[in-house]
């Protein structure tokens, strides 16, 4: 059988390679983003097209920093994000062109400009634009529904799919205030690229936090939920864009909604944190008979400066491949929690538990060993003073206790194993010799 790498156990694979669906949505998600480029240049011309990206660059680095930084307990894997990204700036855009300018042209037929205009903005646009970004989840769902562990997971998804939308309609809007005087422009950055840059990634995460929602749980009720969340998205983004039509005070009561949602969603974060570090410390302390994970190890994976520090010790003591064999670990070890997590919310089978269970257990060992293997003594871990740690002591053979098990007792099954040759330097390194 093929080894697996820390990557492909991380994620949940049985192949090192890349999982077909994402890729051919990758693919299609790229030929949509160059279509709708090809649009803007046809009808904006280069130059334009060329100024519109820069101006919305500032915005898509912060924001993008910032959806990285919510990621950093349990990262999401980057070909998802890339994916995510692609099909909001991509798929979503080029069909709401479509269909938006389309819905315009019959409703304009058939009730004339004025209240084709309002019913394709407050009631078409909503539905279509959230449509095509939740569609992406969906597909998250069905295919990559282990990604999916939490609230934060669906925020995020949702926030990157809403970004990609977000940042390409920019560049229309700014195409067409460039058409106008110059305080146009200008106005049309102010109001899209600083007061409301949020604005669609805050209204999929409503659709987010119903996806994240029906991957961790069963029964019928989570397509309601899914249902309710779609609703609440399209809600929002219909009352944003009608109290155009109100004047300032609807905008800035629109403005108010969406920043007390945010304030709510900023909360979600947080305690979705929270519980990540609880199931942390309920669950990890009993693997403590295998010996890849002692108390000061558990206080160490339980915070974000303590990763930090563990990451510096371990690029001290094996160079830059133990930085790597030490993130590998503390993500393993979050994902071992989260899985524990999934049993007792009957989200996973008995049998997928236990080969899951295994397969993360041999990647957090061999991630542990290759520091042994490069020093034969490391120094002691500063998270360690005043207590062993897994990473200081390694057991003796024959140790370990019997592995906890999920609530329903799983099936053995035939656990996919890492392989032992990992995190091989591409270059020289710097850290200590073998």
């Amino acid at each position: 059988m093929v080894a697996l790498s820390p990557k492909a156990i991380l994620e949940g694979r049985t192949s090192n390679r890349a999982p077909v669906p994402l890729l051919v949505a990758l693919v299609v998600a790229s030929v949509c983003v160059f279509l709708v480029f090809a649009f803007y240049l046809v009808s904006g011309g280069l130059l334009g097209t060329t100024i519109s990206l820069v101006l919305t660059i500032p915005t898509g680095v912060v924001l993008v920093a910032l959806l990285l930084g919510i990621d950093r307990l349990e990262p999401e894997p980057r070909l998802n994000l890339v994916l995510t990204f692609c099909w909001g700036a991509g798929v979503a855009v080029l069909g709401a062109l479509i269909i938006n300018t389309s819905s315009d042209a019959f409703l304009g037929a058939a009730v004339g400009a004025g209240p084709a205009q309002i019913i394709s903005t407050a009631v078409v646009a909503p539905i279509v634009e959230e449509s095509m970004k939740g569609s992406l989840l969906l597909f998250l769902l069905v295919f990559r529904r282990q990604e999916l562990d939490g609230p934060t997971d669906g925020i995020v998804y949702a926030g990157f799919v809403g970004l990609g939308f977000a940042l390409v309609e920019d560049v229309l809007y700014y195409l067409q205030g460039l058409g106008g005087p110059v305080d146009q422009l200008a106005s049309t950055v102010v109001m899209r690229g600083v007061l409301s840059p949020l604005a669609h990634p805050l209204y999929t995460s409503m659709t987010g936090l119903a996806v994240a929602y029906a991957a961790t749980h069963r029964g019928w009720h989570r397509y309601l939920v899914i249902f309710v969340g779609w609703c609440g998205a399209v809600l929002l983004h219909g009352m944003w864009n009608a109290s155009a039509a109100v004047g300032t005070g609807g905008l800035v009561l629109a403005w108010l909604i969406d920043f007390g949602v945010l304030v709510a969603l900023a909360v979600v974060l947080v305690r979705d944190r929270h519980r990540v570090v609880r199931l942390i410390q309920r669950h990890l302390p009993a693997y403590g008979p295998s010996g890849l994970v002692q108390p000061v190890d558990v206080a160490m994976l339980s915070s974000l400066a303590g990763r930090r520090q563990a990451r510096r010790w371990a690029r001290s003591n094996a160079g830059v491949i133990g930085m790597q064999a030490m993130s590998d670990y503390q993500l393993a070890a979050t994902e071992l929690a989260l899985l524990h997590a999934r049993a007792e919310n009957r989200a996973i089978e008995p049998k997928l538990f236990h080969q899951r269970q295994q397969a993360i257990l041999s990647l957090m060992k061999v991630a542990r060993d290759a520091f042994f293997r490069r020093r034969p003594q490391v120094q002691r871990p500063a998270w360690a003073v005043g207590g062993s740690s897994g990473f200081f002591a390694p057991p003796k053979p024959g140790t370990a206790g019997p592995l906890p098990q999920p609530p329903r007792g799983p099936q053995r099954g035939h656990p996919e194993q890492p392989t032992q040759r990992l995190w091989r330097p591409r270059g020289p390194q710097q850290g200590p010799p073998r």
